[in-house]
């Protein structure tokens, strides 16, 4: 009897150990899931607003994302993640919106009352395309569906979008036909912001894009870089403009702060 009883006890405790792992490994699942679809819609992420709405500990979230990343699908970063791939329009319209309103409203100053110009895609230009109000005949040109409807209704201000197959990963025209529109065309400026930048170039998520923004590059006279300061000191993907091709990088904060001094003197101005 003893020994039967110890041999159940045994069992009860295997099939008890069992259990706990089938919901452990079901809560890890479904944190992922949600890891994931955040990241998809947002872009980034960091560990404590993931801890915060998972109710687990930041170690917890730092091991999940662990996960993520050596399945290519997020990129660690200091203090949480971003997403390795490219995110809909309306994922980047919500991440890091003050900071990209204040790159917008540093770059309005310098885009021009008229003349031939050219806008990315990007959330950032975007913004700065809501804030135009020229004086004279402005011609702006840009691969961004939704910056390109923004910019229809700009009085003084003609909307030129470049051709392409539409990519719905980015809400963007890209490929061979765009690039080649572009090729043949003339900007006195190119305004864009970057999924990333170090100390070597500007980085896109996708090859795509990268080469869109190379495109746009070789047939401006002026490239205008925008982007938050959390991009700096990161890399993406394709590499899409180097650094030192640059005439204007700008981001939210203000010049003189030591966290940029690694990128003063290595682009032309700096704002």
């Amino acid at each position: 009897m003893l020994n039967l009883t110890r041999s159940n006890s045994k069992k009860q405790d295997l099939r008890f150990e069992t259990y706990n792992e089938a919901v452990n490994s079901l809560a890890a699942e479904e944190r992922r899931n949600w890891l994931l679809e955040y990241l998809r819609a947002s872009k980034t992420i960091t560990l404590t607003e993931a801890a915060d709405a998972l109710g687990v500990s930041e170690m917890t979230v730092r091991r999940d994302l662990n996960g993520l990343e050596r399945g290519g699908i997020a990129r660690r970063v200091r203090g949480g993640a971003v997403y390795s791939g490219p995110v809909r329009f309306q994922g980047r319209e919500r991440s890091h919106a003050d900071e990209k309103q204040r790159v917008a409203e540093k770059l309005l100053p310098l885009v021009p009352d008229q003349g031939v110009i050219a806008f990315d895609s990007s959330t950032t230009m975007h913004r700065l395309a809501q804030m135009l109000s020229p004086m004279g005949d402005l011609i702006v040109v840009t691969n961004g569906l939704v910056t390109f409807q923004v910019l229809q209704d700009r009085h003084e201000v003609t909307a030129i979008l470049t051709g392409g197959a539409a990519d719905k990963r980015s809400d963007s025209l890209i490929g061979p036909v765009a690039t080649a529109c572009l090729d043949g065309m003339r900007f006195t400026q190119f305004f864009a912001s970057a999924a990333a930048v170090d100390l070597r170039a500007c980085y896109e998520d996708t090859l795509e894009e990268a080469e869109m923004k190379r495109a746009f590059a070789r047939s401006s006279a002026q490239i205008i870089i925008g982007v938050h300061s959390e991009k700096l000191g990161d890399n993406a993907t394709a590499i899409a403009i180097q650094l030192n091709a640059v005439d204007i990088l700008a981001t939210e904060r203000e010049p003189n702060e030591p966290e940029l001094e690694p990128y003063r003197g290595l682009v032309r101005e700096f704002r």
